[in-house]
């Protein structure tokens, strides 16, 4: 057994992974929560996102917190326009269709990332890249913890649009009833697209929050939608309070199996838990039988 003192700043650090987690999650879970499919180009959405803020870092010395002026209104914009002048019109209302138009916008994002960026990696250096906070024993790196407390913050802002204002309850309806939607005037499509763009502001901020502790390729997003999707069926397909603990769960789950198996195996933990899941309770932790 592992003492307290090694468990404990790894479960710290997992926590701040998971918050960043859930936040890509709840993006994800809003697309399937109205839309009713899986956005295959959530990842490499994410990968744009990241290229944005290391653009607007190096190029302009915009800091990446303060990019998120710019990043979530620009990923919102991005997503509306491609719900609502791609994936839209090329479905032609079949939820079939949207699964291989989602997979070839994602085929395109990462070899137009290629062509433009090369396969680099990337990464940028601020003046708090280094610096640690002590948190109850655990060394935290201060940019894990500002991502922790903002992706904290986003979600929060997420969960009280979709309960407190007239779009939230426009996006529930929808995803309750398409059909009784249009019936009492809710603008369809509108709705869909608000909530394509919504799901991609999500990785906007991820993006803002992930990147001075993280790095960016043109593959990098493949790695967290795979964790996204386990959170969304872990928390409860369409659940948005499931996608928040799940990315929790999952990020501490990560960091506690990366100690034990090492660092290369801790993705481990995470599809055991996926599996535990589609055997023992298909509808994950806060979903709910059709």
């Amino acid at each position: 057994m592992l003492e307290l003192s090694i468990l404990w700043p790894s479960i710290a650090n997992g926590l701040t992974t998971g918050a960043i987690y859930a936040l890509v999650a709840l993006g994800l879970t809003l697309i399937y929560g109205v839309l009713h499919i899986i956005n295959f180009a959530h990842g490499a959405a994410l990968m744009v996102a990241l290229y944005g803020v290391q653009l607007l870092f190096t190029r302009y010395g915009v800091d990446p917190y303060a990019a998120l002026a710019v990043m979530v209104p620009a990923m919102f914009g991005f997503g509306y326009l491609l719900q609502r002048l791609v994936i839209g019109r090329a479905s032609h209302g079949k939820d079939e269709n949207i699964l291989l138009v989602t997979l070839g916008i994602a085929i395109v994002l990462e070899n137009l990332a290629l062509v433009l960026f090369t396969a680099d990696t990337r990464t940028i250096e601020t003046r708090w890249s280094l610096a640690t906070i002590d948190v109850a024993g655990a060394f935290i790196a201060v940019p894990k913890a500002i991502a922790f407390g903002g992706a904290l913050a986003a979600a929060a802002i997420l969960l009280a649009v979709m309960a407190k204002t007239d779009l939230g309850r426009a996006i529930r309806a929808l995803a309750k009833e398409r059909q009784g939607a249009k019936l009492v005037g809710i603008d369809v499509e509108h709705v869909f697209a608000m909530s394509f763009g919504i799901g991609l502001a999500c990785l906007g901020a991820a993006a803002c929050f992930l990147l001075p502790a993280y790095y960016v390729n043109p593959t990098v997003g493949n790695g967290f939608v795979l964790v996204a999707f386990t959170i969304v069926v872990l928390g409860g397909m369409g659940s948005f309070v499931g996608a928040l603990v799940g990315g929790l769960l999952i990020g501490v789950v990560e960091s506690v199996s990366g100690l034990y198996l090492g660092e290369s195996l801790g993705q481990i933990g995470i599809f055991v838990i996926f599996l535990l899941v589609l055997m023992f309770r298909p509808t994950g932790l806060f979903g709910s039988k059709a």
